[in-house]
């Protein structure tokens, strides 16, 4: 399969890079700076770089770049700085969400594409009765307030579920949720729920970078796997935070 991958020089990116590259797809991941890729992916003779910010291609260039694609990953995510919370792009993640399926669209194809989605946990599945808190309540709505990447992951969810649908004719699409990230070395033996089994605010659970890319690798590597998962939100976390 041939799979493209935006955020691809992230820290859950080059992961899910490598273990796609390790099942034998061919990857073309947008990248700002091919440099910021570890050499021994960078190098890997299946692996095609298109360096540039993935809001400023142009609509015909993106057409090209999602053209003969089995599937699209999307890895995006705002950095942690003052500027990367609070500058532009407010809607990086969903304004891409939006365009690449729009390409995605424009080329037709023949079968259903796949688009994988790296979320969180700290937003809910509104497909689904998740529970909350009036605690949990309160400090989504402050993140809401004072966090412009928290609205741009809902807003990223809500596109897929709401726009695109259960019943797509042209794509299908899983957003995985991860809790709190951390890095790890190795693949770790690792837990998936369709809701969160845990307060991802008061009680959060632990999820390796390394097993995220894995699962998302997974995903669109293995049919039964995405049947059990389209159209879902599933919740991921490193089986020792269980």
């Amino acid at each position: 399969m041939t799979i493209l991958v935006v955020g691809a020089s992230g820290a859950t990116g080059q992961h899910l890079i490598a273990h796609l590259l390790k099942q034998g797809h061919t990857v073309r991941a947008v990248v700002r700076s091919a440099e910021r890729l570890p050499e021994s992916i960078r190098n890997d003779g299946n692996l095609f770089i298109i360096e540039a910010s993935i809001l400023e291609i142009s609509d015909t260039e993106m057409v090209e770049h999602v053209a003969g694609c089995d599937a699209v990953a999307s890895c995006l995510g705002h950095n942690l700085t003052f500027k990367g919370m609070y500058g532009k792009p407010r809607r990086l993640v969903t304004d891409a969400a939006r365009r690449l399926c729009a390409a995605i669209k424009v080329n037709k194809p023949e079968k259903r594409i796949k688009y994988v989605l790296m979320n969180t946990t700290g937003n809910r599945n509104r497909d689904l009765d998740e529970p909350i808190s009036f605690a949990e309540r309160c400090v989504i709505a402050l993140l809401r307030l004072l966090l412009p990447p928290h609205v741009d992951n809902e807003k990223a969810a809500d596109y897929l579920r709401t726009e695109l649908g259960q019943n797509n004719p042209i794509i299908q699409w899983s957003a995985v949720r991860p809790d709190s990230l951390i890095n790890e070395s190795e693949v770790t033996e690792y837990e998936v729920y369709p809701s969160p089994t845990r307060s991802p605010i008061f009680n959060a659970g632990k999820v390796s970078r390394i097993n995220v890319g894995h699962f998302m690798a997974a995903l669109i590597d293995n049919d039964d796997l995405w049947q059990k998962w389209k159209g879902q939100m599933p919740v991921i976390y490193s089986k020792m935070s269980s």
